[in-house]
């Protein structure tokens, strides 16, 4: 009897460590996919007309945006579908705007985006 329990906990242990294992890898699998998108040229077009929509002189020497880089810490899946992302904007972490990244008809978008106050203040987007 007390065979049959050991065996009974140990294929339970073995189980149980299988599973995390498994949801570990998945999990793994996932993120690799999210910053192959993030990190994508289609990617970096979405970002690039998004910006510009904030600063339509985005990129150039009259623009407030010059560059971007994407906060890798921040890259994650979305609840609700797509991949939640971050841009540091000129290099000053207090510069950001996040946005949702999702495929809509074969094609990759932006949406719901997120400008730091700092930002906005900056595109005088921001009243005292």
């Amino acid at each position: 009897m007390k065979k049959r329990w050991i065996i009974a906990l140990a294929i339970t242990v073995i189980t149980i460590f299988s599973l995390g294992v498994k949801f570990y890898m998945d999990e793994e699998k996932l993120n690799k996919e999210m910053k192959k998108v993030v990190y994508s040229d289609e990617a970096k077009q979405v970002f690039k007309k998004r910006l510009t929509n904030l600063d339509p002189n985005a990129f150039t020497e009259k623009g407030i945006i010059h560059s971007y880089k994407i906060e890798e810490g921040s890259v994650e899946h979305n609840p609700m579908g797509g991949i939640e992302v971050e841009l540091i904007i000129n290099n000053d972490s207090e510069l950001n705007v996040s946005y949702t990244l999702s495929k809509n008809n074969g094609e990759l978008s932006g949406g719901a985006s997120v400008v730091s106050e700092k930002l906005s203040k900056l595109l005088g987007r921001w009243e005292e």
